[in-house]
């Protein structure tokens, strides 16, 4: 067979070269051969339930941060009731189990389908995977692919938790027909370091198990069965990054440093203590964000003050004396857990989320502070709220954790003296008071992805609006600008923990805006630290200026994007 060039979407940056493993997944759905009675299947109905709930919870043991907010939504539509009520019944009509999962995930994505809410129609795929898992668990079939020796995954797509499923070790690169640079699939395999190209029409029909493919993430090339030429082209590739990958190595250890001496902290983020540790091995300073909610998610119950205090310790103590900033519980409308009981919303990234979940559930926000502060003695601790709006909830928080110390000391805790409190800037609202608000901060972190969709007025998680999410928006560069001054006027520091401080454009505006932490994926420390170290803070800083005076995102990536070819 004769080389075949394809084309698709660089998702992923890098390149590589291995076998092909072709995932092509059985679209019919098998039936009972026939109907038990209603209780019959009902049961059969439950006891699939309880299955897939163990194996998301099992895979939600092995996923990183990106994935656990993933398999959250999952574990909650797997709880959610009006499915159930549906499957129900379709049992009571006289249905199989099997039949009745399949029609009433069809039924549920049609009405998300329906709605006007873009976020909430992007909820049907989930709806269909976590529907796929069901009838797989009725049917005693495995769900999604596994991987016995190292390959690259083709697939017409792939499924968030078939993505998540997969063995790090053994995935070389993913090519899916389908699909978008902003899906899970992308954005997983960004931050694993995983190249990956998506929308490469045709690749399905045209691959075969075994073939060998060569996939370029940066340009969206897919070479099936390359000849001798592109082979070698590959080659020298990977062997380059092999090399860069020892030097990066070598250099984990070196601080984000400007030729000219400007010092930027290169953090990390991270969802669990286990992944601190990593972040630690990878060169990381510190942690610009731990989030909290892996402690309250894919459980029946709140985590106890006692098992807090345990994690937040573990995780002070895998940070080796470095700052780590632990975020207070961020859940919401967008981020459920049914043991908290919260009402549905039309627009739960504007509801009741984050610090307003927690003024409304004291006792909630009560325990975690106090597992916080008794952490506090462990390492070097910053707590950080989110999802604030101005002084008012700022004063509020503050109010409640200084009377969690209260409480603390009362009962002779030891609670350490030099721990931080910060908030994000993700809210406009609190970009423009950012003056007002850093007089009583030790620090902001600004989180980009939040800032953007709400400045923007485009929902982050809806593909159909993907092109105009637009983390370089000269309005979104105008907001950090104004923080910076603010926080730098007031002696506090500022730090970014959204993903625009792992892209490299992103890191270079934000560097030359004067923001003095970014914080990232772990895979991608090594890239930001060499452009950071390659380029002068002096020639940053001038395109920065110049982006705050231009009109479209596009004018500023044309003005940025010379400045990261020179530092790459």
């Amino acid at each position: 067979m004769s080389e075949r060039l394809l084309r698709g979407v660089g998702a992923a940056a890098g390149a590589v070269m291995g076998p092909a493993l072709v995932y092509r997944e059985a679209q019919a759905v098998p039936t009972a051969a026939k109907a038990g009675t209603p209780a019959e299947e009902q049961a059969r109905y439950e006891a699939a339930r309880r299955r897939a709930a163990a194996e998301l919870e099992e895979l939600v043991q092995r996923a990183d941060d990106h994935g656990r907010e993933i398999l959250g939504a999952h574990q909650l539509m797997l709880q959610d009731p009006e499915m159930h009520d549906l499957v129900a019944a379709s049992i009571q009509a006289g249905k199989p189990a099997e039949e009745a999962v399949q029609a009433a995930v069809e039924q549920f994505a049609g009405m998300l389908e329906a709605l006007d809410d873009e976020y909430l129609r992007e909820r049907a795929a989930d709806v269909r995977d976590v529907g796929r898992r069901l009838v797989a668990a009725l049917t005693g079939r495995s769900v999604g692919l596994r991987l016995e020796r190292p390959a690259v995954v083709i697939a017409r797509d792939l499924a968030p938790t078939d993505t998540i499923g997969l063995d790090r070790s053994l995935l070389l690169g993913i090519v899916t027909e389908q699909g978008g640079p902003t899906s899970h699939t992308s954005i997983l395999a960004r931050s694993w370091g995983i190249p990956a190209v998506v929308a490469a029409h045709g690749v399905l029909e045209a691959a075969a198990d075994g073939m060998t493919v060569a996939l370029d993430g940066d340009s969206g090339e897919v070479v099936l069965d390359p000849d001798a030429g592109t082979r070698i082209r590959y080659e020298a590739a990977m062997a380059r990054a092999r090399e860069q990958a020892e030097r990066d190595r070598a250099e984990a250890s070196l601080p984000g440093e400007t030729p000219d001496g400007v010092r930027v902290e290169l953090a990390a983020n991270a969802g669990s203590p286990d992944e601190v540790a990593l972040a630690m091995e990878k060169g990381a300073e510190g942690v610009g964000l731990l989030r909290s909610e892996f402690l309250f998610m894919g459980r029946d119950t709140a985590p106890t003050e006692e098992e807090q205090y345990a994690a937040y310790a573990a995780a002070l103590r895998n940070a080796g004396g470095r700052r780590v900033i632990i975020r207070t519980l961020d859940i919401g409308g967008d981020k459920d857990v049914p043991y908290l009981g919260l009402a549905k919303e039309e627009n739960p990234f504007l509801g009741v989320r984050a610090l307003r979940l927690c003024f409304r559930r004291p006792e909630l926000f009560r325990a975690q502070l106090r597992a916080l502060l008794r952490a506090s003695v462990h390492g070097r601790l910053a707590i950080m709220f989110p999802m604030v709006g101005g002084l008012a909830d700022l004063r509020r928080a503050r109010e409640a954790l200084a009377e969690a110390r209260r409480s603390l000391e009362a009962e002779g805790h030891p609670v350490a003296d030099n721990y931080e409190v910060g908030i994000m800037i993700e809210i406009p609202s609190a970009a423009l008071l950012a003056d007002h608000l850093a007089a009583e901060v030790d620090f902001f972190s600004i989180g980009t992805n939040d800032l953007v969709q709400y400045t923007l007025a485009v929902d982050r998680g809806n593909p159909a609006l993907a092109e105009m999410y637009q983390p370089y928006h000269p309005a979104v560069l105008r907001l950090i600008d104004r923080v910076v001054t603010a926080a730098h006027a007031a002696g506090k520091w500022v730090g970014v923990c959204g993903e625009m401080g792992g892209l490299p454009a992103g890191a270079l505006l934000l560097l030359g805006l004067g923001v003095d932490e970014l914080s990232m994926s772990p895979a991608l420390l090594a890239r930001i630290r060499r452009l950071v170290r390659a380029t002068p803070f002096a020639e940053a800083r001038s395109v920065a200026q110049q982006s705050l005076a231009l009109g479209t995102p596009e004018e500023v990536l044309a003005l940025v994007e010379p400045l990261v070819r020179r530092g790459e």
